[in-house]
């Protein structure tokens, strides 16, 4: 109860409001995710309560990614990876003129989906934790191999397509410095690629760049 009557006071809800908008601003531009927002944040929350500061970094994480799907749904490129999926069914539904419906469907779902997942973490938390201290290699490659296959469910339409998606995905995934060995994988002696590619630039690059595409031959 100590921590609800610390929520609802009314500054602690006000900067809740006013880190959500940040957050919605920070996750509706291409580029920049809700960790990023977090980082530009930070600073800021050093000179307030506690309290205050983490609700303020809270509303800016949740907002940023909402406010992903904003773009997702009228420009089809998603703000933040989390938004990704949005694009399948929110631009479609741009199209047909039914973007105000589409950003309140995507409002509603991020609002009771936080809500509702922010109560079973609460009571499922201490079970993930003992199942995430016995995840293992063996577990790790099954699922790997379980995304994989998921390959050929979602891209049933067109195999060949998503088995060129995987194998693409599995090569960007090699860039970087192996963890096993330590070794650099096709960095081409650069220091920017020895931490990998980011989920974020492939995101903008492969809905971003195809979206550019298709409105340049649409005229």
């Amino acid at each position: 109860m100590s921590a609800l009557y610390t929520v609802f006071q009314p500054f602690n809800l006000f900067i809740i409001f006013l880190g959500c908008l940040i957050g919605i601003l920070v996750g509706s531009m291409p580029g920049l995710s809700s960790i990023m927002g977090l980082s530009i944040m930070m600073p800021l929350t050093l000179k307030m309560q506690g309290e205050s500061g983490v609700l303020m970094l809270l509303g800016v994480f949740c907002g940023a990614i909402y406010g992903g799907s904003i773009t997702a749904i009228l420009i089809n490129t998603p703000g933040t990876a989390n938004s990704a999926a949005t694009t399948l069914d929110g631009y479609p539904m741009n199209l047909k003129g039914e973007a105000g419906r589409a950003l309140g469907i995507s409002t509603m779902a991020s609002t009771f989906g936080g809500i509702f997942s922010s109560i079973m973490l609460f009571w499922i938390s201490p079970l993930l934790s003992k199942v995430a201290l016995n995840f293992g290699a063996p577990e790790y490659f099954a699922l790997a191999i379980f995304g994989l296959s998921m390959v050929t469910s979602i891209s049933a339409k067109n195999i060949v397509k998503g088995l060129i998606g995987a194998v693409l995905g599995l090569i960007m995934a090699t860039i970087g410095i192996d963890s096993l060995t330590g070794q650099s994988r096709f960095t081409f002696g650069t220091v920017y690629l020895m931490g990998g590619i980011q989920m974020i630039p492939v995101l903008i690059a492969l809905y971003a760049f195809a979206q550019g595409l298709i409105n340049i031959e649409n005229g």
